[in-house]
């Protein structure tokens, strides 16, 4: 799907030829004399329609614009949330073979964030998934014109959010497809073709390589599985060659049966998402690959099955992390954590400007959170409000969850240096405690997605959640990086050697 952005009030909207005009009405709207205002105003007049937020009015061929259909939405405040929930309300109509061009304009002028936000719920409304369906049809819509009175104004979170559209969707996909057409050296091929992109290079690590590297505990995990795992290693190289990195890691394991630990059997399809912090990491690269900016970012993904074979790891097993660590199995099904740790350790030699790791963790997040908020845990204060704020901006939220070292009482073990489990109470905190093990005194991050990474019953489906949290953090780490470069003082050129005459002889 293509977004372009023009300069259209409501006046110059009216003339637009497309299959869908929406205009968003806001709270302080005042009707015009042009044939949208006056529209609008009649149907509020009459009681028909409101500028609240999810008043919705369809009106067909109606003589007030060129347009077959023209939707009122009511936008309430004009806010980016409130702009995405109105357009959100279309999305049965958008999923329809019916609307192929749409324009979308506002009765007041929009912020970025706003206009960021409404290409993010354009796509969102009309997103569709076709891969394994053998008579689905794609999307219908092709193009949408965003109309704001200020083009200049908003370009900059435009184009934001046309880039994150790319990734919030490339990460849906993966997260969507079957474990059988999403298996470990899938989502390695994924992350290959991403290569392609400028300034992307990709690594692919196989079991003989992960095995050198020492890396035990994700080799327990993938051990009971006939699928071989992958260790895949993403760049993202936009800024100087000795500019720190962000580093993300993402929790990619494909399935999860619960190995030996195994899971009932009610929603077990559902463990097909449990690889949707991999997909978050795509997701990222690909809205890096779309925009361009300056910084540098590594991706790095374990990638395996998690399956209850005769060779399967047992509960009470010891094995040895890359790091040196031994750590008693006590649950198969807390598998996460394990092939997180060994990624984590193997983050270290990138010394990470900040390492974020992302993973659908816990069940006991879900039971905190739900799925309005993603967890987030962080050993540095200023990396959780940068983190948050991103968030909040993104509409991608989180919320900051303790840290305390109390928790990690549980994970003590009389036959190792730390069990993978501490029991049932704030097992969230006790599965961020575990990882933080291994990250020393490296600004660390870790997202617990379990809750927002997918949504079941009807509305089944990846969300491609946080890829708009982490891709605005980084934007506003690339933004600072900017300024401090903006700050220092131009180098002096270097002056050039005098000549000196020759003495006489």
């Amino acid at each position: 799907m293509n977004f372009d952005l023009k300069k259209l009030d409501l006046d110059a909207a009216a003339s637009e030829k497309c299959d869908l005009l929406a205009v968003l009405v806001t709270e302080e709207f005042k009707a015009g004399k042009d044939p949208l205002s006056a529209l609008a105003g009649q149907a509020i007049k009459q009681g028909d329609f409101s500028a609240k937020l999810g008043k919705v009015l369809q009106c067909y061929n109606a003589p007030a614009a060129v347009a077959r259909r023209v939707v009122l939405l009511g936008a309430g405040d004009g806010s980016a949330r409130a702009v995405r929930q109105a357009v959100l309300s279309l999305s049965s109509l958008l999923k329809g073979p019916q609307v192929k061009r749409m324009v979308v304009a506002s009765s007041a002028a929009l912020s970025g964030p706003a206009v960021s936000a409404l290409v993010q719920a354009v796509a969102e409304a009309s997103y569709v998934y076709t891969t394994t369906k053998s008579k689905a049809e794609a999307r219908a819509l092709v193009r949408c014109v965003v109309g704001v009175f200020d083009v200049i104004k908003v370009r900059s979170e435009f184009d934001e959010g046309v880039a994150l559209v790319a990734g919030v969707e490339f990460a849906r996909e993966w997260g969507n497809r079957p474990a059988n057409h999403a298996t470990p050296t899938m989502l390695a091929e994924a992350a290959k073709s991403l290569a392609k992109q400028p300034r992307i290079q990709c690594k692919v690590h196989g079991p003989a390589e992960v095995a050198k590297l020492g890396m035990g505990a994700f080799m327990a995990v993938a051990q009971g599985a006939e699928q071989p795992l992958r260790f895949i290693e993403l760049h993202y190289r936009g800024a100087a060659k000795d500019a720190p990195a962000v580093v993300l890691v993402g929790k990619g394991i494909t399935f999860d049966t619960g190995g030996i630990s195994i899971k009932p059997a009610g929603e077990m399809d559902e463990m097909k998402f449990d690889m949707c912090g991999a997909a978050s990491v795509l997701g990222v690269f690909k809205a890096l690959a779309e925009l361009q900016p300056a910084l540098n970012v590594v991706g790095l993904i374990p990638a395996c099955e998690n399956m209850p074979d005769g060779r399967a790891v047992k509960p009470g097993d010891v094995v040895t992390s890359m790091s040196g660590q031994t750590i008693e199995i006590l649950n198969t099904d807390a598998e996460g954590r394990l092939v997180l740790c060994d990624a984590l350790t193997y983050a270290a030699r990138f010394k990470p400007a900040a390492l974020i790791d992302i993973a659908t963790l816990t069940g006991a997040c879900v039971i905190a959170l739900g799925g309005v908020r993603s967890g987030l845990y962080a050993n540095r204060d200023d990396l959780a409000l940068a983190l948050q704020q991103a968030g909040d901006v993104s509409l991608d939220l989180c919320w900051r969850m303790p840290l305390d070292d109390d928790y990690a009482d549980g994970l003590k073990s009389n036959f190792a240096d730390m069990g993978n489990v501490a029991g049932r109470a704030g097992g969230s905190i006790t599965a961020a405690k575990f990882l933080q093990k291994f990250v020393g005194d490296i600004p660390w991050a870790h997202l617990d997605i379990a809750g927002t990474a997918w949504k079941g019953g009807a509305a089944k489906g990846s969300t491609g959640r946080p890829v708009g949290l982490l891709f605005q953090y980084l934007l506003t780490q690339a933004a600072a990086a900017a300024k401090e470069v903006a700050k220092k003082p131009a180098a002096k050129p270097r002056a050039k050697p005098v000549k000196r005459a020759s003495a006489a002889s």
